[in-house]
C-alpha cells in the first residue's frame, strides 16, 4: 500500500492499490464514501455549527434590514447539480463545452427579470452574472466610466452604499474612491435628501456618472429629479435599488426605469432570493456592461445563484409575494409608529419603505452599544451612521427591516410586541451606561452581568419560537 504515487501530474489517494497507475481498490465504495454521505456523518463538525445558526435564526427576531429568508426552492436551486458546471461567457457565446442547458437557465432568469421589473425587452438587457450587489454597481463603472473619471453619489453617513465611493479627507474608504474621483451629496437639516444641494454640487463637480439609491434611507426616491440633475451636467443615470428590489417588483415603490439608464440590484433582501446580483441596462450600455462584468471583472458565473435567482424572480411573480411586500411595509410604519409612540426619534419621523432608522443621538447612547445588548437578547439589529456622526464604529444609530420576520410571519400585532422588546432593551442599555460609565468594555460586561438581559433574551426566544423558519 502506498500513502502517495504520482503519475505525472496526477496523485494517487492514500489507501490505494496501485497497478499500472489504475487504483484496484473498490473506486465505487470510495466514490460512494465521498458523495453520498450527509454532513452529519461526513462532516459532524461542520454540521453541528450549521444546526446552531438555524437555532439562532429560529430562535431570534431578525430585524436587519438586508437580510431575509429564501424559500425552500430556491434552497434546492442553490444546492443543486448546477455547482458543478462552469460556463464562461453568455448565452450561446461560451468558452466552455457542455452549456447547453445552463443557457436555458441563464436566458430564462434573464426574462423572468426584465418581466419581474417592467423592463421593456426591446429597450432594457439585465446581466445576471454578477456576484453580488457591490460587483455589479462596479462593473457599471468600470464598462462606463473611465479611469479617474467622476462619481457622485449619497455620503455613506447619510444613508448611502460603500460602493457609491465614500471616502473620508484622509482615507480611501471604498475601492470605488480608489480608481474614481467621488463625491457625495448629503441630506437637509430634516433628513431628507437635499436635492437642491446635489443639484448646485453637480454644477461644480460635473460628474460623469449620478448614482441614486442608499442601504439606509427610510424614504422613497424622486427618479424624475435626478434625471434632471443628471441632464444639467451630461452624467449618466444610475439607480441602486437593492435594498427595496422586492418592494419593487410589487410595485409599491417608484420605479427609475423611466428615468434611470442602469439599474442595479442585489437578489437577497427584500426579494428573497440567494446572494446574487443584477444589472439592468438600456440597451446601447449592455455590451460595455457585458464586457465589464466578463471578462474584465469575473470568471465563470455562479450558475447555482443564478438558478436560485429565477426561482425567486419566479415567486416574486405569484400574487402572494405582492401580499407578502404589503405586510412589509405595514409592519415596518408599524414599528415606527409604535416607537415613536414610546418616546423614540427616528430619521425622518417615519418610513415610506422597509426601513426604520432609529436616532439613539437624544438617549446619549451609541448604535454599537445597542446593537451589542441586543445581541445579547436575541434580537439582531446593526448599528449605523446616521448624520452628523463621525465614525462609522461608534455612529448613533440603528438601522432596523422588516422583511426577515415578515416572511415568518410577523403582523402588526406582533410588531407592537418587537417595539415593547426594543423599548425595555434600550432602558436597560441606558441603565447600565449609567452606572457602568460610557467605555464599551464596562458596558459589554454589565450587559454580560444583568439579569433584565437574561429576562428579555429568554422572553424574545419564546416569541420567536411560534414561528416557521422558511426551508426547513
Amino acid at each position: 500500500m502506498l500513502n502517495l504515487t504520482k503519475f505525472g501530474s496526477r496523485a494517487t489517494p492514500i489507501g490505494f492499490k496501485v497497478v499500472f497507475g489504475t487504483p484496484t481498490r473498490s473506486f465505487a465504495t470510495f466514490r460512494g464514501s465521498m458523495e453520498n454521505l450527509g454532513m452529519a456523518e461526513r462532516d459532524p463538525e461542520m454540521h453541528a455549527l450549521l444546526q446552531e445558526e438555524v437555532k439562532r435564526q429560529n430562535d431570534g427576531i431578525i430585524l436587519i434590514a438586508s437580510e431575509n429568508f429564501t424559500s425552500k426552492a430556491v434552497m434546492q436551486a442553490v444546492g443543486s447539480h448546477l455547482l458543478n458546471k462552469y460556463s464562461e461567457g453568455y448565452p450561446g457565446v461560451r468558452y466552455y463545452g457542455g452549456c447547453r442547458v445552463i443557457d436555458k437557465i441563464e436566458t430564462l432568469c434573464q426574462q423572468r427579470a426584465l418581466k419581474a421589473y417592467g423592463a421593456d425587452p426591446e429597450k432594457w438587457n439585465v446581466n445576471v452574472q454578477a456576484l453580488s450587489g457591490a460587483p455589479a454597481n462596479f462593473a457599471v463603472y468600470t464598462g462606463l466610466v473611465p479611469p479617474g473619471g467622476r462619481l457622485m453619489g449619497l455620503d455613506l453617513t447619510c444613508g448611502g452604499h460603500l460602493s457609491h465611493g465614500f471616502q473620508t479627507p484622509t482615507r480611501k474608504v471604498s475601492a470605488t474612491s480608489m480608481f474614481w474621483d467621488t463625491r457625495s451629496y448629503r441630506l437637509n437639516k430634516d433628513g431628507f435628501i437635499d436635492y437642491d444641494s446635489a443639484y448646485e454640487l453637480a454644477q461644480e463637480f460635473k460628474p460623469d456618472m449620478l448614482i441614486c439609491g442608499y442601504s439606509a434611507y427610510p424614504r422613497d426616491l424622486d427618479y424624475k429629479r435626478f434625471r434632471e440633475i443628471a441632464d444639467s451636467v451630461g452624467a449618466l443615470l444610475l439607480a441602486d435599488v437593492a435594498h427595496f428590489s422586492g418592494l419593487l417588483v410589487s410595485g409599491l415603490m417608484n420605479s427609475p426605469l423611466e428615468y434611470a439608464d442602469i439599474m442595479t440590484s442585489t437578489t437577497h433582501k427584500s426579494l428573497r432570493g440567494p446572494r446574487g446580483g443584477l444589472i439592468f441596462s438600456r440597451k446601447e450600455f449592455s455590451d460595455a456592461i457585458d464586457d465589464a462584468v466578463f471578462p474584465k471583472m469575473q470568471g465563470g458565473p455562479h450558475n447555482q445563484t443564478i438558478g436560485g435567482i429565477s426561482v425567486a424572480l419566479h415567486e416574486a411573480m405569484q400574487p402572494e409575494f405582492k401580499e407578502y411586500s404589503k405586510q412589509v411595509l405595514k409592519n415596518s410604519k408599524k414599528l415606527a409608529d409604535s416607537l415613536m409612540k414610546r418616546g423614540h426619534t427616528l430619521v425622518t419621523n417615519g418610513t415610506d419603505n422597509h426601513i426604520i432608522l432609529w436616532n439613539l443621538r437624544p438617549h446619549g447612547l451609541t448604535g454599537s452599544k445597542y446593537e451589542s445588548i441586543s445581541n445579547h437578547t436575541n434580537v439582531t439589529l446593526n448599528k449605523n451612521t446616521i448624520s452628523g456622526d463621525k465614525s462609522a464604529l461608534t455612529p448613533h444609530g440603528i438601522r432596523l427591516g422588516t422583511p426577515a420576520c415578515t416572511t415568518r410571519g410577523y403582523t402588526e400585532d406582533h410588531i407592537e410586541d418587537v417595539a415593547e422588546f426594543l423599548d425595555r432593551i434600550c432602558k436597560e442599555a441606558l441603565k447600565i451606561q449609567k452606572e457602568r460609565g460610557k467605555k464599551l468594555a464596562a458596558f459589554n460586561q454589565g450587559v454580560e452581568e444583568s439579569d433584565e438581559v437574561k429576562k428579555i433574551s429568554l422572553e424574545v426566544s419564546e416569541f420567536a419560537q411560534q414561528f416557521e423558519l422558511p426551508g426547513i
